[in-house]
């Protein structure tokens, strides 16, 4: 059961999340900041995700089920109950919740208006494109969290990670609905590329990356980063044109560029943040 709830979430994605909010406490806390704290920011973050991404899965079921591509998803199949996926919801949303209280005053405070954001994501395919955005902000709180699990403030410089995050993933989201942009417009659904088609969604991807690497320029500028620090700038960029030029070359490269380029991308970045604070 336990390997059909991490299908059900693709627990594998948790990769995008973790390492910014991790790049986040690392940056707040100039260094270390200790087990007790590596401990619940990672619990936080896979909780708000596993919470997240259940809603998602619960209130798609009815559009997954028409989708090629979705059909086969356990939320779909019943493999995975609807009186499960609520159950698991619930548990993640408290784990959540327990876990903000045992880091600070301030994560507990913020702790249901971010749920409240992270599940009201999947209602905006249904009458907005800026669905893409408000993904991107979702994973965007993460590293905001990072800071306020260390410092229990929000300074600038988070801010300005986190408005990279929202637009990395904003528009590599874009990229990925390629695959479903016929769908989209077939079932009234609201997305970038059923807007404006490809070029013009792949256009917009573009710029949203080239916001990405503006915003983690000025982090690092405000972060005061040395040599690492902008290192990770530069790859990230280098990584994002590279996803870029996958997709533009061939839309099956889409789960590649997704998935893989994606991926790494967190990696080497929290990687080298440690390295310029090391």
């Amino acid at each position: 059961m336990i390997k059909k709830f991490m299908e059900l979430v693709k627990f594998s994605h948790t990769i995008f999340s973790i390492p910014f909010i991790l790049i986040a406490m690392v940056v707040a806390a100039d260094g270390w900041f200790g087990w007790k704290l590596l401990f619940l920011g990672i619990l936080a973050a896979i909780s708000a995700r596993n919470f997240a991404m259940a809603v998602n899965r619960l209130v798609d079921r009815d559009i997954d089920a028409k989708n090629p591509r979705t059909k086969n998803r356990v939320s779909v199949t019943g493999e995975v109950s609807v009186e499960q996926m609520k159950l698991f919801i619930l548990a993640n949303a408290l784990i959540f919740i327990g876990t903000a209280y045992l880091i600070n005053s301030l994560a507990f405070k913020l702790s249901i208006p971010i749920l409240a954001v992270l599940g009201g994501y999947s209602y905006f395919k249904r009458f907005s494109e800026y669905a893409h955005l408000v993904l991107g902000v979702s994973l965007g709180l993460a590293p905001i969290a990072g800071a306020i699990a260390v410092s229990a403030s929000i300074p600038c410089w988070s801010v300005f990670l986190a408005l990279g995050v929202m637009f990395w993933v904003g528009g590599f989201d874009i990229l990925y609905s390629l695959q479903d942009m016929e769908f989209d417009k077939q079932e009234g659904l609201h997305s970038i590329p059923a807007l404006v088609g490809e070029r013009g969604a792949i256009f917009i991807s573009g710029m949203f990356h080239i916001f990405s690497v503006i915003f983690w320029a000025l982090f690092a500028a405000y972060a005061h980063l040395k040599f690492f620090g902008w290192l990770a700038v530069i790859i990230a960029a280098v990584m994002l044109y590279y996803e870029q030029k996958l997709v533009r070359g061939d839309f099956k490269n889409i789960p590649k560029a997704f998935f893989d380029v994606n991926g790494y991308l967190g990696i080497v970045f929290l990687i080298l943040i440690i390295l310029d604070k090391v």
